[in-house]
This record gives C-alpha cells, sequence and structure tokens, in this order.
C-alpha cells in the first residue's frame, strides 16, 4: 500500500510550466491496481493518452479487479475503433448487476423504486465526444483508477456501496487519434504554450469530428452515426439517474458546469433544473477547494434535443455538459501571461464527475424517485395527450426509417395498414402511429411537434438585444421537427387506432413486384427509390429516366419516375426487384412499353441513367461538418461514392475523369487561388455538373470565372458597397435629432443581414426543371441558417428550382426575426444556370445538414444522379 495524491501526481509539464501547488484529497491506495503509468508508460496528465493506451488501461483494470470493474464494447468507429464504457462498483453490487439492470429497465417504466428490490441510481460520465476535446479522456483514466484503488476513503466507499458508475472514456476515438497524431507528429525537445504553434494550430479537419466529420454531439436523435447509435443504445440499457458529458471549451476559457443557460427545452421539468443546481453547488465546493475558477448559467443551452445533455434530460435523466478551458495539447499560454496546462484540465474534470458520483450516491432515493415519477407521469398522459399519425402515402421509405429511429429510441411507434381512416380523413396506404401516453413522452414531443416554442421571456429579451445592436444570446438551431426535415405528413389526432409495434431492427415491408414483361418502374418519390437506382446503376443495370409523368396500365408514374427495361438489361431484372424487397423499395411491373398518356421511352423526356463519377472538393477552405455531412449523405444513405480530391491540387487535378464536381459549404478564396478557381469553371464548361453549396457559391458570382449571376443581398435595406473604400473626411452638417437616428447613422448598411439561428422553411418547386422532379406533391421544407441571402436569378440567366414560400407562409418551424422572414421571402434555395456545355447547380443553403435532411434527398439525386444525363 502507497500514500498517493488523488490526482494521481497530475501536474503541469515541468519543461513549460510548474506544477500548482495544489494537492487533492490524500488517500491510501492498493498496489493491486495498475497505475495508468504502469501500464502505458506515463503518469496522468504528462501526456495526451491515445485511444488505444486508453483501452489498454481499462483492460488491465478489468484484469486487476473483475470483481469491480467490468468493461463493455458497445460500438465500432468507421475507422475500426472499439467503443467501450466500464461498469464501476462495489463487488457485492456487481454480484447482481444482472438483477440491478433489470430494475432500472422496470425504473423507466414508472415503478417506483421502493418496490425494487435490486435497485440502484447510476451515474453514466461521458468523456472525449470531440476528439480535440482531450484531457477528459484522461480524466476518465484517473477517475477509474481512483474508485478502485482508494483504500478506507469514506467517499469512495459510499459511491461503490451506492451506486453504479458508468465510464465512457473516449466516444470517438477516430477524432481523438487524429488530433493525438497529428499533435505528437509536432512534438520536439519541449512542447510550447504559444497558440501558434503547430501542435495546437491542428490541420484540416481538426480532431473534433468522426470519420465522416460529423459533430456527435448534436446526433443523438438524428443517429446517423454508429458511434451515436451504441451510445443511445447503451444509454438504454442502464436508465442513469444522471449523465454527464465532459468537454473543452476555447483555451483562455476557465471551466462551466450547469445550472445550464436559458433557454431550457419546455419539457425540461422544474424539478429537472433544481437537480442541475444540486449537482452544480457540491461541484462549486470541490472547485473552491481546488482553488479553480468557474462560471455557470452564462452559455450552453438546454434547448436544442440532439445534445448528449439535452436528449438524456428529455428522457428523464438530470444530464449535464461540463466544459475545461482546452491546452490542446501540453499547455496553452492565456492573454493574462497565465498558464493553463493539460494536467489542470485532467484534475479539473476528475473532480467534477467525482463530485458528481459523490452527489448521487448520497442522495440515491431522491434521483431514483423523481426518475421514476418523470416517466410515470409521461406515460399518465401528462406531458401532452394525442396520437402523432403519419401518413404512409407520402415519401414511405423515409416514414418507415423514421419509425426504426424512433424506436431504437425506445419510442413505441405502430403500423396501421390501409386503406385506413384517422383523424377525420382517410389513409389510402395506411399510417404509422406515435402515443404521447408513454415514458419516453417528452422527447416525443420535442421531435415530432411541429414546433418547440422558445420560452416567451427569452425571445423578447433576444429581441432587446438585437434592437441594441447586440448579438443574440442563441447557441444552436431553433427547429428540428423530425417529420418535416423527412418530407413527411404528421398529424396530431386526439386518438388514433394503433396497430403492428415496428422494432427498430425490423425489415421494411417489401413493396417490389417482380418483373413484367416489359420490365420495371421505380417511382422516384423518396430516398428508398433513390438509393435503388445508385445501386442498380451501381451494378451495371440500365435505366432511363423521364422528366415528365407517363400513366400506363391503369397506373400514373410521376416525373422522375426511372424504367429498367428487359431490353436494356437482357440478363435480367429478377436480382433488381429482390434487392429492392431487401431495401423496402418500390418497384410495379411494366407489361408493355406502350402508354396511355405521357412520353413513351424512347421520346427524349427520358434518359439513359449510369452512374457518375463524383469528385468533391476536400481539405482546406470546406467547412469540415458540410464535407462530412454531403458525403455521407451520398455514400452512406444514397449509395453514390465520392473521391475526395483536396483543395489545394485541385488545378492539377484530371477533372475530366468525373462528371460531377462538389463543391461544400466553405470560403475557398485563399485555398483555391486563381488557378483553382479557373479548373473548376473550365470543368463546368467543358460540360461536367458543379454542385455548390451555400457560401461557396460566392467565390462563383463575379470574374472571368462565374458561374453564377446570382448577386447577394446585404441587410434589408442596405445598399451595396462602394468601390471607393476610402472615408471622406469631410461630409454635410447634418442634425440627429433622436437616439433611432443616431443608430441609423452609425449603422453599416452594406452589411449582410442578421444571423439566421436556423429555422425550416417552406418552399414552392418550379415544376418545369427536371430538378425538382420528385416534389410535385409537397414542395420541401427546407433548412435555413447563416446570413446568406442571394436575388433570384433572372429568367434568362438560369432557373429558380426552388424557391423560399412567400413571407406570410414561409416560416414552417423554429424563430425567425421579422426582417430576415420578409427579406427571404421568394428567394432561391436551389438554382441552375447553364455554363457553356456544362450546368451550375447552387444550394444557397446546405441541403445535408447533419445528415438529418432527408426529405432533400431526391433534390441532391436529381442534381448529382440525373443532371449529367440531362447535360451530354
Amino acid at each position: 500500500m502507497i500514500r498517493l495524491l488523488a490526482a494521481l501526481l497530475l501536474s503541469a509539464v515541468v519543461l513549460v510550466a510548474p506544477a500548482r501547488a495544489q494537492s487533492m484529497l490524500e488517500g491510501t491506495f492498493s498496489q493491486d491496481i495498475p497505475t495508468l503509468e504502469q501500464v502505458v508508460g506515463h503518469a496522468s496528465g504528462t501526456r495526451i493518452s491515445s485511444p488505444e493506451q486508453a483501452l489498454s488501461y481499462f483492460e488491465a483494470l478489468v484484469e486487476a479487479a473483475p470483481d469491480r470493474f467490468r468493461l463493455v464494447e458497445y460500438a465500432t468507429s468507421w475507422e475500426g475503433r472499439p467503443l467501450v464504457y466500464a461498469v464501476v462498483t462495489s463487488a457485492q453490487n456487481m454480484a447482481r448487476i444482472e438483477a440491478v439492470q433489470a430494475d432500472l429497465q422496470q425504473l423507466a417504466n414508472g415503478t417506483a423504486p421502493g418496490q425494487l428490490a435490486n435497485i440502484l441510481p447510476v451515474t453514466w460520465l461521458s468523456y472525449g465526444v470531440h476528439g480535440d476535446e482531450i484531457s477528459s479522456t484522461d480524466a476518465a483514466l484517473v477517475l477509474a483508477y481512483h474508485l478502485l484503488a482508494s483504500e478506507g476513503d469514506p467517499l469512495v466507499d459510499r459511491i461503490m456501496a451506492n451506486s453504479v458508475v458508468i465510464i465512457d472514456p473516449s466516444q470517438n476515438p477516430d477524432g481523438r487519434a487524429r488530433f493525438v497524431h497529428g499533435y505528437r507528429q509536432t512534438l520536439g525537445i519541449t512542447p510550447f504554450a504559444d497558440r501558434y504553434t503547430a501542435g495546437p494550430d491542428q490541420p484540416w479537419p481538426g480532431g473534433r469530428f468522426n470519420h465522416y466529420l460529423f459533430d456527435l454531439n448534436r446526433d443523438w436523435f438524428a443517429l446517423t452515426q454508429p458511434e451515436t447509435r451504441g451510445k443511445v443504445a447503451a444509454v438504454q440499457a442502464w436508465q442513469p439517474v444522471v449523465l454527464v458529458d465532459a468537454h473543452e471549451m476555447g483555451g483562455d476559457e476557465t471551466y462551466f458546469f450547469p445550472p445550464s443557460a436559458d433557454p431550457f427545452n419546455p419539457h425540461i421539468t422544474t424539478g429537472q433544473r433544481q437537480k442541475q443546481v444540486l449537482l452544480g453547488r457540491n461541484i462549486a465546493a470541490w472547485m473552491d477547494r481546488a482553488g479553480q475558477p468557474y462560471f455557470t448559467r452564462e452559455v450552453f443551452d438546454a434547448f436544442y434535443p440532439g445534445y448528449g445533455d439535452t436528449w438524456p434530460t428529455l428522457n428523464g435523466s438530470i444530464a449535464m455538459t461540463f466544459e475545461q478551458g482546452s491546452a490542446r495539447g501540453d499547455v496553452w499560454e492565456r492573454p493574462d501571461g497565465t498558464l493553463n496546462a493539460y494536467a489542470d484540465g485532467v484534475r479539473n474534470h476528475f473532480l467534477t464527475t467525482l463530485a458528481t458520483a459523490q452527489t448521487v450516491a448520497e442522495n440515491a432515493d431522491l434521483f431514483l424517485g423523481d426518475y421514476a415519477a418523470y416517466r410515470r407521469s409521461a406515460a399518465a398522459g401528462q406531458a401532452g395527450s394525442g396520437t402523432y399519425v403519419i401518413d404512409l402515402g407520402q415519401r414511405r421509405w423515409n416514414a418507415e426509417q423514421l419509425a426504426r429511429r424512433l424506436a431504437f429510441q425506445a419510442i413505441v411507434v405502430s403500423r396501421v395498414e390501409g386503406p385506413a381512416n384517422a383523424c377525420g380523413r382517410p389513409y389510402p396506404q395506411g399510417y404509422l402511429a406515435v402515443s404521447r401516453s408513454q415514458p419516453a413522452a417528452r422527447l416525443i414531443r420535442s421531435l415530432l411537434d411541429i414546433n418547440t416554442e422558445l420560452p416567451a421571456d427569452f425571445v423578447a429579451a433576444q429581441e432587446a438585444r438585437r434592437n441594441a445592436d447586440l448579438p443574440h444570446e442563441l447557441y444552436d438551431t431553433t427547429a428540428w421537427s423530425v417529420g418535416l426535415m423527412s418530407g413527411l405528413d404528421v398529424s396530431l389526432c386526439a386518438s388514433a387506432a394503433t396497430g403492428t409495434a415496428i422494432t427498430a431492427e425490423a425489415p421494411l415491408p417489401s413493396r417490389a413486384q417482380d418483373p413484367g414483361a416489359f420490365g420495371l418502374a421505380v417511382r422516384w418519390t423518396d430516398s428508398g427509390q433513390v438509393r435503388l437506382v445508385a445501386d442498380a446503376l451501381r451494378e451495371g443495370f440500365t435505366g432511363r429516366s423521364t422528366d415528365t409523368a407517363f400513366t400506363t396500365g391503369g397506373q400514373e408514374f410521376p416525373r422522375g419516375t426511372v424504367v429498367f427495361s428487359r431490353a436494356d438489361n437482357p440478363e435480367g431484372l429478377e436480382a433488381l426487384a429482390a434487392h429492392a424487397r431487401s431495401l423496402g423499395a418500390e418497384t410495379v411491373a411494366l407489361e408493355s412499353g406502350w402508354v396511355d398518356r405521357g412520353p413513351n421511352l424512347g421520346s427524349d423526356k427520358f434518359v439513359r441513367l449510369a452512374m457518375p463519377r463524383v469528385a468533391m472538393l476536400w481539405d482546406d477552405g470546406a467547412t469540415p461538418t458540410a464535407a462530412g455531412s454531403l458525403r455521407y449523405t451520398l455514400e452512406q444513405r444514397l449509395g453514390i461514392p465520392v473521391a475526395p480530391i483536396r483543395t489545394g491540387t485541385i488545378a492539377s487535378a484530371d477533372l475530366s475523369r468525373y462528371q460531377v464536381l462538389l463543391v461544400p459549404e466553405g470560403s475557398y478564396a485563399g485555398e483555391l487561388g486563381s488557378a483553382g478557381t479557373a479548373a473548376i469553371a473550365n470543368y463546368a464548361r467543358g460540360g461536367g455538373v458543379v454542385v455548390m453549396m451555400g457560401e461557396a457559391i460566392t467565390g462563383f458570382t463575379s470574374g472571368d470565372d462565374a458561374l453564377f449571376t446570382l448577386a447577394r443581398e446585404t441587410v434589408l435595406g442596405g445598399e451595396p458597397g462602394s468601390d471607393d473604400d476610402e472615408r471622406k473626411s469631410v461630409v454635410a452638417g447634418q442634425a440627429i435629432a433622436d437616439a433611432d437616428a443616431y443608430r441609423a447613422a452609425i449603422a453599416d448598411n452594406t452589411r449582410r443581414p442578421d444571423t439566421l439561428p436556423g429555422a425550416l422553411l417552406n418552399t414552392a418547386v418550379d415544376e418545369n426543371v427536371f430538378l425538382s422532379a420528385g416534389y410535385d406533391d409537397a414542395a420541401p421544407v427546407v433548412f435555413a441558417a447563416g446570413d446568406l441571402v442571394f436575388a433570384p436569378l433572372g429568367r434568362a440567366e438560369g432557373m429558380n428550382v426552388v424557391r423560399f414560400a412567400d413571407a406570410d407562409s414561409l416560416l414552417a418551424s423554429g424563430y425567425m426575426w421579422d426582417e430576415n422572414r420578409r427579406q427571404m421571402a421568394f428567394k432561391p434555395f436551389m438554382v441552375a444556370q447553364p455554363v457553356e456545355g456544362g450546368l451550375a447547380i447552387g444550394f444557397t443553403h446546405d441541403p445535408t445538414v447533419r445528415g438529418y435532411l432527408d426529405g432533400l434527398d431526391l433534390l441532391l439525386a436529381n442534381a448529382v444522379l440525373v443532371a449529367p444525363a440531362r447535360i451530354r
């Protein structure tokens, strides 16, 4: 037995900063439990542990204390790295851990904890969801050691006896590996505290994101990434009463812990907010003893349900974000000359997560009782009554996929086969039903309600700030209604019949017919149809796409429909029909090439499709999350391979190898240079399809290499900037009569519109353009954020394929500043402009944000799959 500091010798790197003369609790620690240094070769806080080292250490702890430490692999990252969590509790509790876990499921159903013989509260401590937020993972290793090795420590004994602690040490091992590898490559004989040195100045895309460059702290309900899907399943398996998500923020900051900032999601209860205060007070006491400055309430709200704190909270937990000022390496120098050492961050996260486990263990009955009451009240309808009804006649594949995402989140969804009636209207193809009276009702409302209202006092405060020319305090988007984002018809009924329950793993119902004598038709109606066509083209099938609707055999086929004829596919179409059944896609047998109305297959209304070769700008200039979500949507949801080409080499690349070039949201002027810009323009002139997103368009609206004649707008009522930037030193005298006139006098009328935090907006489509195929019955709801607004293209210049709706009907969900609403009405969302032999397509706002806008998949597929065939 040896005497150690509880911080495990957490000292700053000696070569760059003296250790802070602060000790933690002293204690006696067992020599039977290995330290991090004994396992991987460095002491805690002296080196940034890699994901592999963190896993090795946890495996060593399992070997040393299997009766108190159990390791569970819950996911595998895109790059093949395991994601694990550790179950930590006393030997007595571990011996009955399956019974404890079973009782926790009963608790989640609303059973009072007094009726459960084996109930214990679970404190879930998760670290490192952003790969370059580095100190938290090492803090997880320190905490695991502390709980296992401490001897005679009453606090540790209480935590181990009265609770179960789950430690998830690295939620994003791919991003962490990227950061650690890059940082270690920059090291010499000593680290430097200068933020501009190569270590903290990460190359694109940085370590924050996972393999597909997703921000995993926005993905909890969208479930697009394997790391998230595994984590959500794991959290549901344990039903934690408290969950911590340990992050880092800018290196100049101190430390943040809750209470969270306004606004709170309206489905978070007063009791939950009070528990944040209870937990926060104990954390504050620990940080005060350590002499560590901190702040609360000022930032990091709990409104958007995709965060690692809000999603668990809407399920009944008390979930919290912790933020440590990041050293982004071994040490960071603040503007005032003080040093922020990596070891300090490790210590701080260790202390705050230990303090959290203490509060839960010492208030077990309180947390368990409140958790059960939260879930029980939701099941009893106290979160709102009624049933959501989702029409299966509109974007059926997307609706079925949404049902499975909801079911994955322990939300009960059932299918009623058609024809059926509900809400006083018919549903010929049936519907999905989601009742509000279930334990997850508050999460359900937050996801399926058309709108989640911001608190009125918060809105008033933000409008007052804007009137005072101050920035708003909205941290993220104000809209995420999952039905709208998937392009679905969702209604709330007082009551509706329920049918067969749908599980997350259930295969989609088959809608595929065997090939007819002439062939198969694939209606262009949802994302599953796009996936089927893309898979078919990739496998060598030949299809033909129409830009005009037709009728044959008594059935109507909308524009965009793809026909696979036996003549074009002499080896047969049976495999295509079989694949459609496995996907849950629809195929319709065609017995003849004769049509009763519309074009025949030999008409020029049909074009022959082939799988295009698609390239994408990648690297500096591209917004990482935008590049990642675009690539993910095409590759993983739609099945279209994408070749990334670095911005720095685009000028020398042989772009003639590709039919489509994607330019994600980003700012490229300084990265492409004149040669890169010219290469892209020449590619379009030579017959290529260029698809640009958002801010990227602005680099191609003027000069010799312009692809669009779009004009960016200033703030509403503003004026274009002058080419003459020199201020006049003498101006005419004028009287300023009042404060409003003063504000007008100092206003920058050339500035962009005020930033839109993020809202879902209604649109209208031009049905005469092939690029809008798939949206004749319902125009898409799109996501818009930021300050980018373009004037419409002139009719002689190009096509406004999708435009925003009129001002009165523009806002579908969320909150908009009134001047944004008036200015964005009738402005373009998707444009297309011929460029000599090619075509330039622009989305003024990213259609693939966070990978959850699947209702826009057909627009993207029209641009990538169909456009190359239309311009050949």
